[in-house]
């Protein structure tokens, strides 16, 4: 599998043949290409713009696809728009619509993968279909704009906190870096830094068994709070009983 980050290319790659010819050119037989690409789709209203990542194959036909659905306030929509005289702060042809939510995508030869674009990895509980357990998380990502800045160190440990959470590994592909193998303890097996140019060949770590956390979500937080509370008020009812 030829993984590329958000946004690789800048056109409708499912509108334009030739593009698609020279990718198929380059894919093995039995290769499948994950990129991040806009789309647009007709509907009654006008055109719908999307944030998505498609899959292609040998053939350069599009396999299946993805659209980001927890999208950036003011960078890729203007909430509000209605009411608030403001335009949005990157250039585009119009907001992008949101994507239904977490999709596991099943493509020939390749374990289930979900997908997340850009900052959606920092949703705990929003990255994972949880009727449908992939097999690893995709996040392609697009991390210039945070230029020299702590920016891509954080989102990276971000993307480790979901591997550890889902017990699932991640592969991230950024434009500029950070890229990274990260296995299902959250480990990083392989790495590209901010502002290196290369390629990084590895083998998709295994999945664990689901995590109490992919079981239960944000339910455990409550359970942790609930008894972090009993703990500490354990000694004060032995202060109370002794009295």
């Amino acid at each position: 599998m030829l993984l590329w980050p958000e946004t690789a290319f800048p056109g409708f790659l499912d509108e334009d043949t030739e593009a698609r010819a020279r990718i198929a050119a380059a894919l093995p037989d039995g290769r499948v290409l994950l990129t991040g690409v806009p789309d647009r789709v007709p509907s009654e209203d006008g055109t719908r713009y999307f944030n998505t990542v498609q899959a292609f194959d040998e053939t350069g036909e599009i396999l299946t696809g993805y659209a980001k659905h927890h999208l950036v306030p003011f960078g890729e929509y203007v909430p509000f728009r209605g009411w608030l005289p403001i335009e949005r702060l990157t250039a585009g042809l119009g907001d992008f619509t949101p994507g239904p939510g977490p999709r596991t995508l099943a493509l020939p030869g390749v374990p289930l993968v979900a997908v997340a674009i850009c900052y959606e990895i920092i949703f705990p509980g929003h990255v994972v279909d949880d009727l449908f357990r992939p097999d690893w998380i995709f996040n392609a990502t697009n991390d210039a704009w945070f230029g020299t800045s702590i920016g891509p160190e954080q989102h990276l440990a971000s993307a480790r906190m979901r591997a550890v959470e889902e017990g699932l590994p991640v592969i991230r592909a950024a434009n500029t870096g950070i890229s990274a193998v990260i296995d299902a303890s959250g480990e990083i097996v392989a790495r590209l830094d901010t502002g290196e140019t290369g390629i990084i060949d590895a083998s998709l770590p295994s999945a664990r068994p689901p995590t109490l956390y992919a079981s239960f979500g944000d339910w455990m937080l409550l359970a942790l709070i609930l008894a972090s509370w009993s703990w500490a008020m354990a000694p004060m009812r032995r202060l109370t009983t002794a009295a």
